[in-house]
């Protein structure tokens, strides 16, 4: 297709998009895919296949049972109108609002059964209505979580409905964050076993939105086959050990909303989303002491250094032969403790970015602050400070604030901040699940 034809057609669809945007605001936003040739029979999963439920109480992909890979993007509704280029009014935002959840809710049900997500809406009748990169793939345990961010009630006009605890997470000492990789009006979690369902899912989504909003970013994560075990992050500690079980009041008081919250919050959360780049060459010349103790756990067991096991008490009164306290004062695991959340992150490793400015700044000579050991030359792994990989963290949590509080004081004085650098940001709400036949947006838009 030639550039001139590629616009054509995006400025096709958006006219399509918002004109069948205007519609179902007068219709009560009906699915239609007038035209269209008939979408191929329906190949149901085969018996056995790892489905996880799409309704409940509860979205999926929170309590489920962390998936080996994820992806992560957040949206932004239009603007402007496609044709006139005037500013959408409150009334044509919540109609294009309405009209993608209820293509993303259709489509999303649909994938995570192992069904084809039925036409693609605003294409033209020869396009395929699936990308087909997951014909003959089982689900395999895929889910698909939507959230709400801080600037999307306003723009939809229903400031009142605004979760109590939805606020902007503030910059901390030491970020630097990337307006490319934070915030977001709408966002998308897919989680599954198998890269290419969850590739096909997010492309699904993504050609359900051109007209009614446009991708702000994306993120792609993975974690190793742990099974029971907790799974490690890329420094090689287990990551999410003191989370709460789930089932107990415990987790129930840690996750999801209070009774403050808008009624049709309830049985919702909140997600805090953090781009972590770690430095990992210079932890992976760091002494195995160095590293522990920058934890505060041992590496080989996830075990506090006070001793145990992996789930011991850390405890951080104890001292050793030296009179100082095992469990360092300014450690991870000291700063962290007793904060209410489930982590539910995933590594990312994007190596080298040569299309983008370094990441941090590049070191030279005796002002390095750190080296490579006595026997390698300084620079032998020239260009790593713009090697992009680390961790994309997530925590699920009934109060954000919680997590903000934590944050400022781990800026201040954690001993991990000489190997992280947080360079993406964004918090949203995660409204409760639904009923078949419901929406995604159904209990936001009718709430008073």
């Amino acid at each position: 297709m030639s550039e001139e034809s590629g616009q054509h057609f995006s400025r096709r669809g958006a006219i399509a998009a918002f004109a069948a945007t205007a519609g179902a605001a007068a219709t009560g936003g009906a699915l239609v895919a007038g035209g269209r040739e008939a979408a191929p029979a329906p190949r149901p999963a085969r018996a056995g296949a790892r489905l996880e439920p799409f309704h409940g109480a509860h979205q999926a992909g929170i309590t489920t049972a962390q998936q080996r890979y994820a992806l992560f993007a957040a949206f932004n509704l239009e603007t402007t109108h496609p044709v006139k280029g005037e500013r959408l009014s409150t009334e044509q935002t919540v109609a294009a609002f309405r009209r993608l959840t209820e293509g993303w809710t259709v489509a999303a049900e649909r994938l995570t059964r192992g069904l084809p997500p039925g036409p693609m809406p605003f294409a033209r009748p020869e396009v395929p209505a699936d990308s087909g990169v997951a014909d003959d793939l089982e689900p395999s345990r895929l889910t698909v979580t939507f959230g709400l961010g801080p600037d999307l009630f306003e723009r939809i006009g229903r400031e009142g409905a605004r979760p109590r605890r939805l606020t902007p997470i503030p910059g901390f000492r030491g970020d630097r964050l990337e307006k490319a990789w934070s915030g977001g009006e709408l966002f998308v979690q897919v989680c599954g076993d198998d890269l290419q369902t969850v590739s096909r899912a997010f492309r699904t989504l993504r050609s359900r939105a051109p007209g009614l909003a446009r991708l702000q970013w994306s993120q792609q994560g993975f974690l190793g086959a742990f099974g029971d075990a907790t799974p490690r992050n890329l420094f090689g500690h287990p990551d999410g050990t003191t989370n709460p079980r789930v089932g107990t009041a415990e987790f129930d008081r840690a996750v999801w909303s209070d009774a403050d919250e808008p009624a049709w919050f309830s049985g919702g959360t909140y997600l805090v989303f953090r781009k972590i780049r770690m430095n990992l060459p210079k932890w992976d010349t760091s002494t195995a002491l160095t590293q522990d103790r920058t934890i505060g756990r041992r590496r080989s067991d996830g075990a506090p250094l006070s001793g145990g096991h992996e789930f011991s008490e850390p405890d951080f009164g104890k001292k050793g032969p030296d009179g100082e306290p095992l469990i360092l004062a300014d450690s991870h695991v000291a700063l962290v403790r007793d904060v209410p959340m489930l982590r539910r992150s995933y590594n990312y490793d994007y190596g080298f970015q040569g299309n983008r400015e370094p990441v941090a700044d590049h070191h030279h000579g005796k002002d390095a602050d750190h080296d490579h050991g006595d026997d390698m030359p300084v620079h032998s792994g020239g260009g790593h400070d713009a090697y992009d990989s680390g961790l994309l963290f997530c925590a699920y949590m009934s109060d954000p604030g919680e997590f903000v509080r934590t944050q400022r004081k781990l800026a201040e004085s954690d001993r991990l901040n000489a190997f992280i650098e947080h360079t993406g940001s964004a918090v949203f709400a995660i409204p409760p699940g639904m009923r078949p036949g419901e929406n995604l947006a159904d209990a936001l838009l009718s709430a008073t």
